[in-house]
């Protein structure tokens, strides 16, 4: 990508907000995923990394946090396998000794112009990519999830406003609200907290994967803020989301979109 994208920001100084602390970020490797993880780096967490097969771009973003001090495991795999969540967890619990935060972050967007080009093999692959690991994820981890820790998942502003352009990608998202909400309830009396975020455009490799030229060209340029969120700029909701800032904060869906107000 050029220009690439800023995942940090050296005005972001941590505070020890996740000291102490294991979350596991899917999708960890670029794009939003290594901004979260470089945030919760200067907050003192330690990291799980889980990615599909970017190896070159896993090791840069390990080499980065460890730079700022963190330990960090990386753990290619397929998260459309349950046994991908489950060897994460495992990985974790015996490296670290414990498993605090989830971040679900992994996501496909295929572009599409029209409900009749969404294939049926695009269609679950993309429902099996979103949506199934957040309960493969959640099922395997529950055993040594504890009171105080947290599952955040990213979902979108088009699961609330909708784009004709990423039909089954909008309705995965609409679904990892739904999940969310629900699993807030679930979860509440065990203490552990569900939320998620849904960010506006982005200059991400995601984004710039799916749409054409002409549409990148432009992106985010007709929300209020003009412009598309750099990675870091959306990083810190997940921080404080993770953290005990955000105790009494389950359910919800933390909008970071320029502006964006025509929805709740």
């Amino acid at each position: 990508m050029n220009p690439r994208p800023i995942f940090d920001y050296s005005g972001y100084v941590g505070s020890g907000k996740l000291k102490g602390k294991t979350a596991i970020i899917t999708g960890g490797d670029s794009g939003l995923g290594r901004a979260i993880a470089v945030a919760f780096a200067k907050e003192g967490a330690n990291l799980t990394i889980l990615y599909l097969n970017e190896h070159k771009d896993a090791e840069e973003t390990k080499d980065y946090v460890e730079n700022l001090g963190a330990n960090c495991l990386l753990l290619p795999g397929d998260l459309r396998d349950p046994s991908t969540s489950k060897s994460a967890v495992d990985h974790t619990v015996k490296m670290y000794g414990q498993l605090d935060v989830i971040v679900n972050n992994a996501a496909v967007q295929p572009y599409t112009k029209d409900i009749m080009d969404v294939s049926d093999e695009q269609l679950e692959d993309t429902f099996r990519i979103n949506v199934y690991p957040l309960f493969y994820m959640t099922k395997a981890a529950l055993p040594y999830l504890k009171y105080g820790s947290a599952i955040i998942s990213t979902t979108s502003r088009v699961a609330y406003e909708g784009a004709p352009t990423v039909i089954d990608y909008s309705s995965s998202k609409g679904a990892i609200v739904s999940f969310t909400r629900t699993m807030a309830l679930s979860l509440a009396e065990k203490g552990i907290r569900v939320n998620a975020v849904a960010p506006g455009p982005a200059w991400t490799p995601l984004s710039v994967s799916t749409y054409p030229p002409d549409h990148i060209a432009t992106l985010g340029t007709n929300i209020p803020m003009g412009r598309a969120a750099q990675p870091f700029e959306v990083a810190p909701t997940y921080v404080y989301l993770a953290s005990d800032d955000s105790a009494y904060v389950t359910g919800q869906v933390l909008h970071v979109n320029g502006g964006l107000i025509r929805y709740s």
